[in-house]
């Protein structure tokens, strides 16, 4: 892993005017990106996670606004840009996204062939027969068959899981740094699944990008990343490395998310679950947001937010459960039984 990474969040605090009143939807967020990596950000939905991630493009809803930190890359402070101008410099060129419904992604009344010349037009400076010569390479290079053929179809005359691949070839059309990917194999069967995070896969061999995750699927992340970083409430709680996460998580929400794994149900009990409900964002939140929905929650999760704790160089939570002052916390059963499981499997 490089020791400098290719961005890099520090305490990013985004807040969203919403009748006439302000939701903190990302309260203090940090994170670190590494060239080549690929890290898979988790998280039930309305954690976080897009949002966060929408701000390396300069895609934020018109009502919101980073209102704290800095997102640092290539020397510029993302935070800082304003203009559309600014922006053509680094969406689609350097930073790409796959957004998770292609049908929306995609124009219905252009051609597929047209929509990823687009991009290729806009970023490459390739125009007329040589900007259509490398959207053909492009459909052919994410596995559209007859490409041909098919760049003058419209996306109805394609199925989900070839909308998607064209979804990815625009964004990978312009040879990103970073492509992120929000949801990229929802509403797919698992097949199709399996060959959408294949193309994923040998495109940022090939290309050499650095890929970040959007997912609430821990199947997913399990396959895929090389790091996880869990968000809970507009905050990233707990990181680390695959295995670290999987099998030695320290954080509550954490245990709650990898508990629900079907995989880990033990037959006659009912599949645990994370009951309650997340905080409501246009309050303050005191304390540790997990903590009312967390039965072993200790008293001053309730009182004061806890910091990030170091479990190892790589692996970092922010629970009071790591402070060496707290009373020792064993993991749940769930949690030693998926371990146990994996070193079974070797």
């Amino acid at each position: 892993m490089a020791k400098e990474p290719i961005l890099s969040a520090k305490d990013v605090e985004i807040q969203f005017s919403l009748r006439g009143k302000k939701l903190t939807a990302i309260r203090g967020c940090s994170l670190d990106l590494y060239e080549g990596e690929t890290l898979a950000i988790v998280g039930e939905s309305g954690s976080g996670k897009s949002v966060f991630t929408k701000t390396f493009v300069g895609m934020l809803d018109a009502n919101g606004t980073i209102t704290n930190g800095s997102i640092m890359f290539e020397g510029q402070d993302l935070a800082q840009y304003k203009t559309e101008a600014d922006w053509l410099k680094i969406r689609g060129k350097k930073i790409s996204m796959v957004m998770q419904d292609p049908m929306t992604s995609l124009n219905p009344l252009k051609k597929i062939g047209k929509q990823i010349e687009e991009s290729i037009e806009l970023h490459q400076g390739l125009k007329g027969e040589a900007a259509k010569k490398e959207a053909i390479e492009m459909l052919k290079k994410v596995g559209i068959p007859d490409p041909e053929r098919r760049y003058n179809q419209y996306p109805h005359e394609f199925s989900g899981g070839m909308r998607q691949r064209v979804v990815i070839a625009i964004a990978v059309a312009c040879h990103p740094q970073i492509l992120i990917c929000d949801e990229p194999t929802t509403a797919l069967d698992v097949t199709i699944q399996a060959q959408i995070l294949d193309l994923i896969r040998s495109l940022q061999s090939e290309l050499g990008m650095t890929v970040i995750y959007i997912t609430h699927d821990l199947g997913v992340v399990a396959n895929v990343a090389d790091r996880v970083a869990v968000m809970y409430a507009g905050q990233i709680v707990e990181y680390g490395l695959v295995n670290e996460i999987f099998y030695d998580a320290w954080h509550p929400y954490t245990w709650a998310l990898l508990s629900a794994l079907p995989q880990l149900g033990v037959k006659g009990e009912p599949l645990p679950s994370i009951e309650g409900t997340p905080p409501n964002l246009f309050n303050k939140i005191v304390g540790d947001a997990f903590a009312p929905r967390n039965k072993r929650a200790l008293a001053i999760d309730f009182v004061k937010e806890p910091p990030f704790f170091n479990v190892t160089e790589t692996h970092a939570a922010k629970t009071w459960y790591l402070d060496p002052r707290a009373p020792k916390i064993e993991q749940p059963g769930s949690i030693q039984r998926l371990r146990a499981k994996m070193e079974n499997r070797g």
